[in-house]
């Protein structure tokens, strides 16, 4: 039976075409305010075509976990049904995300909660888990698919994995809108390439190469745009107004009917309409970030020793800075990110090897390879810890130099 669809023009895939089904999740008003959800948070203030949102990512997710199902469903490893639960599974994935993206979590993480356990609720309790169960849709097995929680390893990696349809999409999504040259990715080879074996998602091994050149675009993109200094200048201002106004407002406290009103330009106006004194220092944070009156960087080390930069280091260099320049702690702010140079996965189930298929003389054979030992792969590989020294422009000489002589031979 033929379905009814739509087709939709987009940048990145030409079109992507939605069925009846999607539409009705897509139209829920939970659904349209991820249109209100920057991707990349601040980054638009140093890369100002980066107005892309969470909406049009999550569509782009869907487009490109049905190609991967339709891929498998040729080699005879997946169902029809099972691309429509891809589908679904990749349209949903973000649908858990709080203002500002991943600045959000990082601020629920505090409190021992993630966007996955938004987006759990959010699909089994509220309307959307209804549209699916009323289209005749198991929402739990969506569910769990979605947030890499399945039995079906394979399908959870699809959505969110090594070589996953959400790293795919964003790479190629925030390339396009900040002018990177870096995330010129084939996922269309990907796609065509991924096999199942042993339950879990596979690779040919003619595909590699196509797999290694991901790998180095989100290294280069890690570089270039997700750990920018200004990018990061920017939203160190607003990690810090958010975790000054959380008590007041409860931003992070769940609630479905409250849930769908929070969005970046919401919580931003909200902080900057507050009469609140004790909220004067969020207030003002919000206020420069909206008039992109930014923190200045005034020290940056690239750490290649194994430097443990925890909270409570990071506190303590605060402290040290803040007697050594004579400058209040709340002016100094310490941006330190201990991440792998090579952050293989958006999700917290990070993939740490690969499977390759070798199809010779009509036989197959598998390998499962760490992902450090590729050879593009092993040569940029390691732990990069940046450490970096903001302050307001005022006090940019003292700090700097404060930070200098406390910092200088740390390596």
């Amino acid at each position: 039976m033929k379905k009814n669809h739509l087709d939709i023009i987009d940048p990145i895939h030409d079109f992507i075409r939605v069925y009846d089904h999607e539409l009705s999740i897509i139209d829920n008003p939970i659904f349209q305010r991820l249109r209100r959800i920057r991707q990349l948070s601040g980054a638009h203030l140093t890369y100002p075509a980066a107005q892309h949102t969470r909406f049009e990512h999550s569509l782009g997710v869907m487009h490109i976990a049905s190609q991967a199902g339709h891929a498998l469903h040729e080699k005879g490893i997946l169902k029809s049904d099972d691309i429509e639960i891809l589908r679904l599974s990749g349209l949903l994935h973000d649908i858990g995300h709080g203002p500002f993206s991943h600045l959000f979590e990082e601020i629920i993480q505090e409190k021992k909660i993630s966007h996955e356990d938004f987006g759990k609720e959010i699909i089994l309790k509220s309307d959307i888990g209804d549209s699916l169960s009323k289209n005749g849709f198991d929402k739990k097995l969506i569910t769990k698919v979605a947030f890499g929680d399945s039995k079906f390893q394979y399908m959870n990696e699809i959505v969110s994995g090594a070589l996953s349809a959400d790293m795919m999409d964003y790479l190629l999504r925030d390339g396009y809108f900040t002018g990177a040259e870096h995330a010129k990715i084939d996922h269309k080879r990907i796609t065509q390439s991924l096999d199942v074996h042993k339950k879990k998602l596979a690779l040919e091994r003619s595909a590699l190469y196509s797999f290694e050149s991901m790998m180095h675009s989100r290294y280069q993109m890690f570089k270039a745009v997700y750990f920018h200094k200004t990018v990061r200048s920017a939203e160190v201002m607003l990690l810090e107004a958010l975790r000054l106004s959380d008590d007041e407002f409860g931003f992070t406290n769940f609630n479905v009917k409250e849930f769908v009103n929070l969005t970046d330009e919401y919580v931003l106006s909200t902080l900057i309409s507050s009469k609140s004194s004790k909220l004067k220092r969020a207030r003002q944070l919000a206020q420069d970030y909206q008039n992109r009156k930014l923190l200045k960087c005034v020290f940056e080390r690239i750490l290649t020793g194994k430097t443990n930069l925890k909270k409570t280091r990071t506190d303590e260099l605060r402290t040290s800075i803040s007697k050594k320049s004579k400058i209040d702690e709340n002016e100094i702010f310490v941006d330190s990110s201990v991440t792998p140079s090579i952050p293989l996965a958006p999700s917290k189930n990070e993939s740490t090897s690969i499977i390759l298929i070798t199809n010779e003389n009509g036989k197959s054979t598998a390998k499962e390879m760490p992902i450090s030992q590729i050879p593009v792969v092993s040569a940029i590989s390691g732990f990069m810890n940046i450490l970096r020294i903001y302050t307001h422009q005022k006090n940019r000489k003292k700090v700097e130099i404060a930070a200098k002589s406390i910092l200088g031979d740390l390596k």
